[in-house]
């Protein structure tokens, strides 16, 4: 999902050209519904292996390869925007593409279940299903962070770019070792340490919760106060009282730069699960139909 597009997500996404996407997939589920309901042995309610559950796994099946079928078309979009041959009404196209994929992934999980019948156990024709389930979970997600996290990192930023903030954190540390070259010797060790050995980003987890564990700049400001006695000289005490401002404006961009970090990865860290998780969708569905008709 691109962030980037101009476009009130939630006037057009969920409710995209008057909703045309929500009242096709409910009339669809309905029609689904009664098929399940009117296709059963013996007036009980039918399953995969009735004519109508056959069609309701055959309907599920060609829906998932629609909706797999959205993320080439996502990349198509990328491409010829790279490429600057941007269309008119292109931005509108894949935000149609994309409100047809959420309620369409809720079909498919309609589509699905009654072509289970319900029925479900640890075997080959579970797993399709359980695999869809995270599908639609890690995609539920993706849209949540779609609508809501965008608004945020403009907020967070203010206007400025994370290139801004770090620039600003590097100026204020060049500021904050020249100041601590005149204070005692723990101090100046304990800044060093605060300019030198602070992260912004670091491994997944760290992207992902916005936090730099033990956090060099946030422990000098800690021990900072403590150390006043050892400045004795108004000089020093000046110096030092100027260190800590300029050590808690850093700290308060580091805040800033690091959730836009945070905001950034869990925009994305989705994706890392939403396709893998197709992909073994559709090999699990293969082998669940390779089995029925295999062995049945």
């Amino acid at each position: 999902m691109n962030p980037n597009l101009n476009l009130n997500r939630d006037a057009t996404l969920l409710t995209y050209r008057n909703a045309r996407y929500l009242k096709a997939t409910a009339a669809a589920a309905l029609l689904a519904v009664t098929v399940y309901l009117a296709g059963g042995e013996a007036g009980s309610p039918g399953y995969g292996g009735t004519v109508a559950g056959y069609g309701l796994g055959i309907a599920a099946t060609l829906l998932l390869l629609v909706l797999m079928f959205y993320g080439v078309a996502r990349r198509g979009f990328g491409w010829r925007r790279k490429a600057g041959r941007v269309a008119r009404g292109e931005g509108a196209t894949l935000q149609g593409w994309l409100s047809a994929h959420v309620y369409l992934g809720g079909l498919l999980l309609v589509l699905a279940t009654l072509h289970s019948g319900f029925e479900f156990g640890w075997n080959v024709h579970t797993l399709p299903y359980a695999l869809m389930v995270l599908v639609m979970a890690s995609g539920g997600y993706g849209l949540y962070a779609y609508l809501t996290l965008p608004a945020r990192l403009t907020a967070n930023l203010g206007g400025e770019t994370l290139a801004d903030l770090l620039l600003k954190v590097a100026e204020l540390d060049r500021s904050a070792e020249a100041r601590a070259l005149q204070l005692p010797d723990e101090v100046n060790a304990l800044v060093r340490a605060a300019c030198r050995e602070t992260r912004v980003g670091g491994d997944l987890w760290q992207q992902l919760s916005g936090v730099q564990r033990d956090c060099p700049t946030h422990a000098a400001l800690q021990r900072l106060p403590e150390l006043a006695g050892k400045c004795r000289e108004p000089a020093e005490q000046a110096a030092l009282r100027d260190l800590y401002e300029a050590l808690s404006r850093k700290e308060g961009m580091l805040l800033r730069a690091r959730a836009d970090i945070m905001l950034r990865a869990r925009m994305t860290v989705w994706l890392r699960l939403h396709a893998p998780l197709g992909i073994a969708l559709l090999a699990a569905l293969v082998a669940h139909v390779f089995t029925v008709y295999y062995f049945w």
